[in-house]
């Protein structure tokens, strides 16, 4: 079987595709599979890294205003279509593939509609329950639409083709060994708190995360804090924190990265996780069942990773905290509260793995295959 994955722009759409593409690989590991994505994108390290080939196109998202500079990113962003659809025709050709599924993000519209376009079977996965508007445009060429949530099946015009499967997560995150991923990262017993706001980082969040470090040096660095400023944060936060008074070569309770590529053993390892809401994330949070504190992204559409926030809050799996009123102080007055209450965050492990669906990718799979015949 030959299959392609489409997705890009973010970790939290390229990750659901590598668990597909991982299960895919060991029911059949005769199956060739090739990722589609776009230049200067997350998905050029993490899927190599994954251990899969991947073709980049140039690629530009949508504006939504209506100014003469969004009029003009808009007409880029059609001709970078034009020109991806063409050029996987030319891949799809070379290829033939059986089924191209996409995950989102809108380096995968060209390759969904290039395979319709060819009569090649189409499948669309959206992680969030309001679909985005890549997954909008896509569904009307898809032959099978999945989402995560029942809710959102009456969000697509034909029901019919949507399928409700859950968010696929790779296994490390389900079958994570605590006292293994400690050994291998040469943890002790000392509590660990991970944060990490998205692949590209978020500057509010990395400013408050540097004050942090901050207080955690006042009260002698109580607990091990691993933190991922993403592509951006990178490039400014490591002067921030030492203008603080923090200087990270003298300690080795605070440890700062640009990106998580090991994740599962991160998570698996610690004993809370700070982060944003987006789908893919609070599915890998579940499946971890790992006690977090959830700081929603107010910069989506339709405030989606709030209302996927506050579905782990009711079913009492995660702490809710707004952007606008997550000062340094509060936070770690949180972070405090959790790790002085084991069994708080026991119940709060069990809840979130009973959230999951843990056998997603399984199903997935199983439609992929069917689609194939």
């Amino acid at each position: 079987m030959n299959l392609i994955f489409t997705c890009g722009g973010t970790a939290g759409h390229i990750n659901p595709a590598l668990a597909v593409a991982n299960m895919m690989r060991e029911r059949d590991p005769k199956c060739n599979i090739l990722f589609i994505g776009a230049i200067g994108h997350m998905e050029e390290k993490l899927v190599p890294q994954a251990g899969y080939e991947l073709k980049c196109l140039p690629g530009s998202g949508l504006s939504r205003k209506l100014t003469p500079a969004g009029l003009k990113q808009n007409a880029k962003a059609v001709k970078c279509v034009l020109d991806a659809v063409k050029a996987c025709k030319k891949i799809f050709r070379e290829f033939q593939p059986d089924v191209i599924i996409g995950t989102g993000g809108y380096a995968s519209f060209p390759a969904l509609y290039a395979g319709s376009s060819m009569g090649i079977p189409v499948c669309v996965h959206e992680s969030n329950a309001v679909p985005g508007v890549t997954t909008k445009l896509a569904s009307r060429l898809a032959d099978r639409v999945l989402v995560c949530f029942e809710e959102s099946k009456a969000m697509y015009p034909d029901s019919s083709k949507v399928e409700v499967v859950g968010m696929p997560v790779r296994r490390e995150f389900i079958y994570g060994d605590r006292e293994a991923a400690r050994k291998e990262l040469g943890f002790g017993d000392e509590p660990v708190v991970v944060s990490a706001f998205g692949s590209l980082g978020a500057k509010m969040m990395n400013q408050t995360m540097a004050e942090l470090f901050r207080l955690e040096k006042e009260e002698g660095f109580p607990f091990r804090h691993i933190h991922a400023t993403g592509s951006f944060g990178w490039e400014w936060m490591p002067g921030l924190v030492k203008e603080k008074g923090v200087d990270l070569s003298k300690t080795d309770r605070i440890e700062m990265v640009e990106y998580f590529y090991n994740m599962p053993t991160l998570m698996a390892a610690a004993d809370v996780i700070i982060s944003r809401a987006g789908a893919s994330t609070c599915n890998e949070i579940g499946a971890a069942g790992l006690p977090c504190i959830l700081i929603p992204s107010p910069n989506v559409t339709n405030n989606h990773q709030e209302k996927n926030a506050r579905l782990l809050e009711a079913r009492k799996g995660a702490v809710v905290m707004v952007e606008k009123d997550c000062t340094p102080e509060k936070l770690y007055g949180e972070i405090k509260a959790l790790l002085s209450d084991p069994e708080r965050r026991a119940e709060m492990g069990q809840n979130l793995r009973r959230m999951v669906t843990l056998d997603s990718a399984e199903r997935i799979c199983d439609i992929v295959e069917e689609l194939a015949k």
